[in-house]
């Protein structure tokens, strides 16, 4: 057997060059680049040897641990998971910055190779700086925490383990079911050990994705209830972009007559014009979808993870007798709610219902009624993103404007705060792939990291970020980052003066208004908000203040023909969501209060769970 003496930091940047991927008829390079903030547990041995790859494999340098791991996770998202980024970083607060960023991976099915600097597996400077000392195990470092929000996780105590580690791992980064976070924790002499490395192990590696085919009996179970189903409805999850089944969904609804209802994952598999797409579903869902679920004996859930917010906390599905049938690769998904599983791929799943059914629609009644039901959906999104003179703008008609200036190519990013549901209800999605929502953890910070991640998946088109004031404030960080990179991002700072979703939802459960917008916050007597366009500024980005929505659609002009990044800020009223659509969502009330506002929420907490399915 060939071998290759290398340091284990150098054979692993050598095995991650190696790994390629089939991506619309060519061979590229699985690994994007890794992200990277050095310290002295990563950059003599990893640094070094990313230094010397650094043309195979691109080094970028982010301004927040999280941050650059939020932005390689938006990354294999916008890539729909064929390709994705390794972050490294050093022991101990370094590492553990990105721990919050593991876990949206990891809710989310998201690629991503975590690489944090370990303490000495030798002990010899024990403990080193910013080692966490565990009393009863001296195994365990910080980096034990990344366990929980680890799909495989291994730390490298011997440079020849690497050889059966990074098979694993890349076994996990690139499975349909399987697929989340990876983290490999490199102690920093271990990486700069050498050892005679097989030339084998270093072979080029095409990766492609495996397409899991429906069970007969499975897709039979399904096939039979579709065929008996008289107002069945599709819910369309992520998987099928995962998938790359936009397109077979399409077909399906249209030539089955199903309408369709999107998750936040999901939305933009169909085009907002399809004429069975009733959209959003859920709490966040429109009045057109979340009334045809009501209603629905049949439900095809298509690659979701059937959360919460889009089953409103399992009361969306009204009819007592309804099916759900789950077309899932993973059992886990598929297994929810025991339903009919059908574990497959999204898009051979699809195709064999499609032949199956061959011939077969739902019936005209039904049909007639998603058109009428997505007609009058559409007349209430064109009424509540119109302007109203002499009023703040609302979240809504923000997001109509920006809407209006986003051409096909381009995509909105969002993760948090008000805009999640307001941009699931009334956005119009031109083509798959243009709405970018990180809402499985909806994590806080997302909007620009991630912003910039979909930049480096996909240069073509504008990339919009809107965020609102508190998630700007939260992790803005990765703006510098993207200037320093030359990758544009047209950021929206809705500033609603605090956090006007938790706000609103707080005095929903009869809470007094506290502690969530800044006027009701602890406040020193001189203090006068931020100056979101001077930090845009700061930062590097062109930027203005607007006051009005036809002053934003001129900003968002000027945005659109600027090379360079571009922040517009705008004060929005933070009582007003849209009311129409949506249903509920189970936020427990407490059930003793001085308060009458609570009890009399805890009494329709009570009414409302009477309607959960269990």
């Amino acid at each position: 057997m060939k071998t290759v003496q290398l340091t284990m930091a150098q054979a692993l940047v050598r095995y991650l060059c190696a790994q390629y991927v089939e991506l619309d008829g060519e061979t590229v390079p699985i690994f994007a680049g890794v992200w990277a903030i050095f310290g002295h547990g990563n950059v003599a041995g990893l640094g070094e040897a990313l230094y010397a790859s650094r043309q195979a494999l691109p080094t970028y340098r982010g301004h927040n641990e999280q941050g650059m791991a939020l932005a390689a996770i938006a990354f294999a998202k916008a890539q729909n998971r064929r390709r994705m980024m390794a972050v490294t970083t050093s022991i101990g607060p370094g590492a553990l910055n990105t721990v919050t960023a593991a876990a949206v991976a990891h809710v989310n099915r998201l690629p991503l190779l975590l690489l944090p600097g370990d303490t000495f597996a030798t002990r010899a400077p024990d403990p080193v700086l910013q080692q966490v000392e565990n009393f009863g195990d001296a195994t365990i470092s910080a980096n034990d925490c990344f366990k929980p929000v680890s799909r495989y996780w291994d730390r490298i105590t011997r440079p020849e383990q690497l050889v059966k580690s990074l098979r694993r791992a890349m076994q996990v980064l690139t499975d349909p079911i399987d697929c989340g976070p990876v983290t490999i924790c490199i102690p920093q002499d271990i990486q700069t050990e050498a050892y005679a490395y097989p030339e084998s192990f270093f072979d080029k590696r095409i990766r492609r994705t495996r397409r899991p085919e429906p069970d007969v009996a499975e897709l039979q179970d399904a096939v039979t209830a579709l065929r008996n189903a008289s107002k069945p409805l599709i819910v369309a999850g992520g998987g099928v972009h995962y998938s790359g089944a936009c397109e077979d969904l399409a077909n399906f609804a249209r030539a089955h007559g199903i309408p369709v209802g999107e998750t936040q994952a999901g939305k933009s598999a169909l085009v907002w014009d399809h004429p069975f797409n009733a959209g959003a579903v859920g709490h966040t869902g429109t009045a057109a979808a979340n009334a045809l679920a009501a209603q629905a004996d049949v439900v095809l859930a298509v690659g979701t993870r059937l959360n919460d917010f889009t089953t409103a906390s399992w009361t969306v599905f009204g009819n007592p007798d309804v099916t759900l049938i789950s077309l899932n690769t993973a059992p886990f998904d598929a297994g929810k709610w025991d339903g009919l599983p059908l574990v497959a791929d999204a898009r051979q799943g699809l195709k064999a219902l499609d032949r199956a059914l061959a011939g077969w629609q739902s019936p005209q009644s039904w049909q007639l009624e998603t058109k009428a039901q997505v007609a009058a959906w559409n007349h209430v999104i064109d009424t509540v993103i119109t302007p109203h003179d002499g009023t703040l703008p609302s979240d809504a008609q923000v997001v109509g404007a920006v809407n209006r200036a986003a051409t096909p190519d381009d995509v909105v990013v969002n993760a948090s705060g008000s805009l999640p549901g307001e941009l699931h209800k009334l956005w119009r999605s031109a083509r798959p792939g243009s709405y970018h929502l990180e809402y499985g953890f909806s994590c806080m910070g997302y909007e620009i990291a991630g912003g910039l991640g979909v930049r480096m998946a996909r240069p073509n088109g504008d990339v919009f970020v809107m965020a609102g004031d508190g998630s700007y404030l939260m992790l803005n960080s990765e703006l510098a980052t993207a200037v320093m990179l030359d990758r544009k991002l047209i950021v929206v700072v809705l500033d609603n003066g605090g956090f006007g979703c938790i706000n609103r939802l707080q005095q929903a459960c009869g809470g007094a208004p506290f502690n969530n917008l800044l006027c009701d916050a602890l406040q020193g007597p001189d203090y006068t908000g931020v100056d979101f366009t001077g930090h845009l500024r700061s930062l590097g980005l062109v930027a203005e203040k607007v006051s009005a929505i036809a002053e934003l659609d001129q900003a968002l002009a000027r945005a659109k023909a600027s090379r360079r990044s571009y922040g517009i800020v705008i004060d929005t009223d933070p009582k007003i969501e849209t009311t129409q659509g949506g249903a509920w969502w189970e936020v427990a009330v407490p059930e003793i209060s001085n308060r009458p506002e609570v009890g009399a929420a805890r009494e329709r907490y009570l009414a409302d769970k009477q309607r959960q399915r269990v």
